[in-house]
């Protein structure tokens, strides 16, 4: 059995990645535990050898002339009883104390195999929260290098109720809440995904780790996996805004003369622009020519409409013209368009009708 439960120890560690010295010392908390759940108050040690793959338990007594407490205390008598009386149950005392004068420890080992069924629940359960526990701090220490990453998962379960999402995300089983879902995305299992990992949880029972698809840097994590460019660092991702299942405008530039950021972006017949418009379900993408220049940077902001002129008011206000057949193209379904732009720029945009 010692030989089996070693594997078993062996066998987490490969496949959970619990280290095997951390399940050591809850193996040890365990036996203590029931131990002294079986026998009270008593002096408990628990002896594990890795290498011979054995554990030991024991108890350990001070020989006394009186007893005054019988928990820690035995006289030589005492001990002259305890160990006839094992023998007559066909048990061999082992001890790892030679002395019996007074004032000597008399340590013995337990027979394990004799503890009450509640002691040894008591012991499994140490156990298996042990497992939880490290596997819960594995968990969230992989989680923590996901922080702020986009991760792919597959849908394992859809709440028919809630709306909710269970998904695998290599690391763990967690949940995408109906709120976090790209509004009007039709999810189903086995479906993979990808989602953004906002925070990992630090305490308590709640989630390990909140995830959405309705954060602007997935759209960025979606860029980068698609375009090189902005993975090596040649184009560089100014700014993103975005209203999720609808649209988002997304500035860039390059480091780079020779290449074209927005180019680089949209691919060759929009071949990497359409992977991750695939993804959101639809979702529009504006890809904006960031500019130094703020009335520039505007004007390409309002994209696809064509503007005729900007003017800066002050530090923070255009106010821009657009020729009369342009301007529901500038100001966009419910001003959307006119909103984005404000948000991707910083600026407050005055459209005008020329």
């Amino acid at each position: 059995m010692n030989s089996e439960f070693f594997d078993a120890l062996d066998l987490l560690e490969k496949e959970k990645r619990i280290p095997k010295q951390y399940m050591l010392e809850k193996v040890e908390a365990a036996l203590t535990a029931a131990c002294k759940k079986e026998y009270g108050a008593a002096n408990i040690s628990v002896v594990i050898d890795p290498e011979k793959k054995d554990i030991k338990v024991y108890r350990k007594f001070l020989i006394v002339a009186e007893v005054e407490d019988p928990q820690t205390e035995i006289t030589k008598e005492g001990i002259e009883r305890f160990e006839a009386e094992q023998k007559e149950k066909g048990l061999k005392v082992k001890t790892r104390s030679r002395k019996r004068s007074i004032g000597s420890d008399y340590e013995y080992e337990l027979h394990t195999k004799e503890f009450r069924r509640l002691s040894a629940q008591n012991a499994k359960q140490v156990i298996i929260q042990g497992v939880r526990e490290a596997e819960r701090s594995r968990m969230m220490r992989e989680y923590e290098d996901k922080k702020g990453e986009m991760l792919s998962a597959v849908v394992t379960k859809v709440e028919d109720s809630t709306g909710n999402v269970v998904v695998d995300t290599g690391i763990s089983q967690a949940v995408l809440l109906k709120t976090e879902q790209i509004p009007g995305e039709v999810i189903n299992v086995d479906d993979r995904i990808k989602v953004f990992a906002t925070q990992v949880g630090t305490e308590g029972k709640g989630p390990l780790v909140s995830l959405t698809r309705l954060h602007p840097d997935l759209v960025k994590r979606l860029f980068e996996t698609e375009v090189p460019e902005i993975m090596d660092g040649t184009v560089i991702v100014k700014n993103i805004c975005r209203e999720p299942g609808s649209r988002t405008k997304i500035s860039v530039y390059s480091r780079d003369e020779s290449v074209d950021a927005v180019g680089s972006c949209i691919g060759n017949r929009g071949s990497r622009i359409s992977v991750v418009v695939d993804e959101l379900k639809g979702e529009r993408i504006d890809v904006i020519a960031y500019n130094d220049d703020p009335c520039e940077y505007v004007k390409s902001a309002l994209s696809p409409a064509t503007v005729k002129k900007v003017d800066m008011i002050d530090d923070r206000t255009a106010s821009v013209v657009v020729a009369p057949d342009q301007l529901s193209l500038a100001i966009g379904k419910m001003g959307q368009n006119a909103r984005l732009a404000a948000k991707l720029t910083g600026y407050k945009i005055d459209i005008k009708s020329e």
